[in-house]
């Protein structure tokens, strides 16, 4: 899990402006604070679909956490890599719960700690203890790399692990000859609320989002394993190389949409402020604007302005009026828009549909028949 930071206020943001986002429609998938995330897209105008793909849960209800922590406690470890803030503390509060929480520290404080990132760094100090070091990029490959360099053959380390096991970076410890123990303060799950990302699948596949957001790697992962159980996995990543934006909060979060082929935006700082950031200027960058015959046409997700008057299109309307936009004024076929279409339309069904979508734009010689050849965009001559 990529670490997050609550944005800051709007105030203090430059270009920060209520309309920002307006007509923009943004997919979240976080569960964990994404009041946020959802109140920072409201705010600049967008409609947010939340659907969390995953749900963050405790493990010690049946004492494992704490069997966990006990033989930390024991073995007296040499190195502890802490790898989230959360989890940090949610580790301390349950060890606390379990009357061993000075235990804990006191084990703690004689190892030589390791941070992936200021804020893992944060809780550790909060706790009164000292870190040693903090890994480049802020991901867990590279504070293993960190914790490698000065050898840990004969060594016992302590790994809190964030969300879900993993066993490619824990091998890499063991195979250079320590002893690796873990605990793990709390667990990501599938969220029990299908039918909601089910939901956004529809709107991601249907041209219904303009851009989706994932805090971490398994909220990617839980939304591609739900498509594929429903059979549109792979509609699903063809909207996102094509024409859905993939938001993610730092490279782990973006590792399995890079590995479908898919290029996320990420910030350069991991945090959520910056991803706000990154996607309203992303969106307002790759805004289609076009001189046309009745004036300067600008695109913004499903809301047409022309000369400022605006409108806001259907999704079968906005899907055939993307793609003429992007032609800009080159004759567009009946079978091209058909399929640009997020339902199945034979010839005839073309003609309607660009009837009802003359109907409602703002003027609807806006898009001129060519005859037998299809339809375009009316730009100057």
């Amino acid at each position: 899990m990529t670490t997050t930071e609550p944005p800051e206020s709007d105030a203090s943001l430059p270009g920060f402006r209520p309309d920002q986002l307006v007509g923009f429609r943004i997919g979240v998938t976080s569960d964990r604070r994404s009041e946020d995330l959802i109140a920072a897209f409201e705010r600049r105008g967008a409609d947010v679909t939340h659907a969390p793909t995953i749900r963050m849960r405790g493990v010690d209800t049946e004492g494992v956490l704490e069997a966990e922590t006990r033989a930390i406690v024991a073995a007296r470890p040499d190195v502890l890599l802490a790898t989230t803030s959360y989890g940090v503390r949610r580790w301390l509060e349950a060890a606390d719960a379990a009357g061993i929480g000075d235990e804990l520290t006191e084990a703690l404080s004689e190892a030589r700690i390791l941070v992936r990132g200021p804020k893992a760094r944060g809780a550790i100090r909060a706790a009164g203890l000292d870190d040693h070091g903090m890994s480049e990029r802020e991901t867990t490959t590279s504070l293993v790399d960190l914790v490698l360099r000065s050898g840990v053959d004969g060594q016992t380390i302590a790994v809190q692990l964030h969300g879900f096991t993993d066993p490619a970076q824990l091998a890499r410890l063991q195979e250079a000859g320590a002893t690796v123990l873990t605990a793990a303060p709390y667990r990501w799950t599938v969220h029990e609320d299908t039918a909601r990302v089910v939901r956004l699948l529809d709107a991601i596949c249907t041209g219904g989002l303009d851009a989706v957001t994932f805090t971490s790697a398994p909220a990617v992962e839980a939304l591609f394993s739900v498509a594929e159980e429903a059979g549109r996995l792979d509609a699903v990543q063809t909207a996102f190389r094509e024409s859905v934006v993939a938001a993610a909060v730092g490279p782990v979060t973006a590792a399995p949409l890079v590995a479908a082929g898919i290029l996320p935006i990420v910030p350069d700082r991991f945090r959520m402020g910056a991803l706000i950031r990154l996607l309203c200027e992303h969106l307002e960058q790759n805004t289609p604007r076009i001189e046309t015959a009745f004036g300067a046409l600008e695109l913004r997700g499903r809301i047409v302005s022309l000369d400022g008057h605006q409108v806001s299109l259907t999704p079968v309307a906005l899907s055939l009026f993307r793609t003429l936009v992007a032609a800009e004024g080159s004759t567009v076929a009946r079978n091209v828009l058909a399929a640009s279409a997020p339902e199945a339309l034979d010839d005839h069904a073309v003609d309607v549909a660009i009837s009802r979508l003359r109907q409602a734009l703002p003027e609807p010689r806006l898009v001129a028949t060519v005859i037998k050849r299809g339809y375009r965009l009316a730009t100057p001559v």
